[in-house]
């Protein structure tokens, strides 16, 4: 069976969504952030560690497969239930633009919000600058004004169906509400539909 470290609503969250739309079976086992090393459910604590070095989530565990990057995850995710549409089924022009948007998310729209996230908490307090706050608000609306090139007005990302691409988007738009960033109304509106799906409700009672 899948097994799947993970916490609140940090990058786990995707993958935990993504094996509830799924319909997989699996365990889900939280690890702790930021406490005692000695601690077995911490994250920090050595037998974890041995899963992920980085003693971050999420990381998923099925026999001796070990994935420790929530993309990879995703796409594990779906290519053991094609059947949930989570990738699509389409030419290759299609995948072609879900490459392009799942890495536009990665590397420009979610970028900004980590970048805020580790100077307000995560990195050590000698290490924060203050100042990356305001460069983070500009890098996160120039990557906004670029998604509106990337995305059409469909109900959905990529074709005419739920994939990874809406996951990532709403999971990141979350991010940038509880982040306190200016989210555009019709984001916020995305946010909102793809959370009231039954699978990402299921996965927030476990988070919860």
């Amino acid at each position: 069976m899948i097994k799947l470290y993970g916490f609140g609503q940090s990058r786990s969250f995707r993958c935990l969504w993504a094996l509830e739309e799924a319909g997989i079976e699996y365990e889900y086992i939280n690890a702790k952030l930021r406490t005692d090393p000695e601690d077995p459910e911490s994250a920090k604590h050595p037998s974890y560690l041995q899963l992920n070095v980085q003693g971050k989530v999420p990381t998923l565990v099925n026999e001796d497969l070990v994935l420790t990057e929530s993309v990879a995850i995703l796409n594990y995710i779906a290519r053991c239930a094609p059947e949930s549409g989570l990738l699509p089924n389409g030419s290759m022009d299609l995948y072609a633009r879900l490459d392009e948007l799942v890495s536009f998310v990665l590397a420009e729209l979610e970028q900004p919000l980590w970048s805020k996230g580790k100077h307000m908490f995560a990195l050590p307090e000698e290490q924060r600058i203050p100042e990356m706050l305001k460069t983070a608000e500009f890098e996160f609306n120039k990557a906004v004004n670029t998604l509106e090139h990337l995305l059409n007005e469909n109900e959905f990302a990529i074709g005419n169906q739920f994939t990874i691409a809406d996951i990532l988007l709403a999971h990141t738009f979350n991010w940038a509400i509880r982040f306190e960033f200016d989210v555009p109304e019709k984001y916020l509106d995305l946010r909102n539909r793809l959370y009231e799906r039954a699978a990402a409700k299921r996965a927030m009672e476990l988070v919860a």
